[in-house]
């Protein structure tokens, strides 16, 4: 194996380490590192969340003495600033005594980027740079898109028919797609920082919008999304689903000035945060959604519709990847729930068009995912 090969696959080790802080490492970067040294990994360590060790620290707490003259490998450029809760990584680095580090992508953060890696060539450390580079962005694509833009970085995914419908025409929906579609949404859930509904779904379909697991589906997972509605009038009904269980799972509702100042009292007896937003046209202001989001450190957010939900998110431009979970059923009918609402672009030249596109098939549906 040449030099090349075994940075890449060392790194490409570090990567899946990195990966379990996946739905808990938020709004922080996912950073996996290794300490190697004589082709042997003496220290190994990932970032869980924030407040806790980085990655590169544990694994170099692991190493001990055995990181002097070792190479680290970091999935992210290591910190170098102060204005966080943890201390720098490049101190304990150069007191560690290793003697290269290898690291997959630039840190976006402004206070770090470049200068983690420029400080540990100051102090003559050998730096490598851009190993499994695609890799470690696609895995931290919502911390990078946060950290440049302050928003959060949105995953539209809907389970549908084959000609692209959501429910029937009286809203039955349940169940449109498999188990194991249904099983793999929940742990989709679990990975977001926060999941969006509309208010017509909320009322046809009476979610709870939770992250479950079992047999049935019934037992919550340890960690939950924040829940979030678009209700401009707060018409929900009280006993929704997705108002209750609030110790493991808060609830937001976002709404208008339109909204009833007696039902908004309600709702905030119930411990239920009501988030007064700038209208357009008598609905939600969704930029506005998005930039408060991104301020309360929102990286990732799953929406799941309904269908003029997913229409005023397109249209605003502020979907980025798409994933349809699509089964092997024809529906039909002009009165039958679309995929996407609203009113149809009169030229195909308007058409939004996914690209990277994957497919692969889940038990008898198909899921096709691309990037806006």
């Amino acid at each position: 194996m040449t030099s090349s090969q075994q940075d890449y696959h060392y790194m490409s080790l570090a990567l899946r380490l990195a990966a379990k802080g996946r739905g808990t490492a938020s709004p922080n970067p996912m950073v996996g590192a290794l300490v190697v040294k004589n082709g042997r990994i003496v220290g190994k360590g990932f970032h869980l969340r924030p407040g806790l060790p980085h990655a590169e620290v544990l694994a170099l707490r692991q190493a001990g003495s055995r990181a002097r003259g070792a190479t680290l490998y970091v999935t992210l450029e290591p910190c170098c600033h102060l204005r966080k809760r943890t201390p720098p990584c490049v101190p304990n680095i150069l007191r560690s005594g290793v003697t290269r580090v290898v690291i997959a992508m630039t840190d976006p953060n402004p206070s770090v980027k470049g200068k983690g890696a420029a400080a540990l060539r100051r102090a003559g450390l050998t730096v490598l740079v851009g190993v499994a580079r695609d890799e470690a962005e696609k895995l931290n694509i919502a911390y990078s898109y946060w950290m440049k833009t302050k928003r959060p970085h949105v995953t539209l995914k809907a389970g549908m028919t084959l000609d692209g419908k959501i429910a029937t025409a009286s809203g039955e929906s349940k169940w449109i797609t498999g188990k194991q579609s249904r099983e793999e949404v929940h742990r989709l859930r679990d990975q977001m920082d926060a999941v969006l509904v509309g208010i017509g779904t909320v009322r046809v379909d009476n979610p709870a919008l939770t992250a479950r697991v079992g047999r049935d589906l019934r037992k919550m997972r340890p960690r939950q999304p924040l829940r979030i509605v678009v209700d401009s009038t707060l018409r929900i009904p009280l006993n929704a689903h997705i108002l209750s269980q609030q110790r493991n799972a808060k609830t937001i509702m976002a709404t208008t000035e339109l909204a009833s100042a007696a039902r908004k009292r309600v709702l905030l007896k119930r411990g239920i945060e009501v988030l007064a937003l700038p209208s357009v046209r008598g609905k939600v202001s969704l930029p506005a959604l998005m930039r408060e989001l991104g301020q309360r450190g929102v990286t990732s957010l799953l929406v799941e519709g309904g269908g003029e939900l997913h229409a005023a998110m397109l249209k605003a431009k502020l979907v980025h990847h798409v994933r349809l979970y699509i089964a092997p059923m024809l529906l039909g009918g002009d009165d039958a729930k679309d995929v996407i609402g609203g009113r149809s672009p009169a030229r195909l030249v308007s058409a939004l068009r996914l690209r990277n596109v994957k497919t692969r098939s889940i038990g008898e549906d198909l899921v096709l995912e691309g990037d806006l």
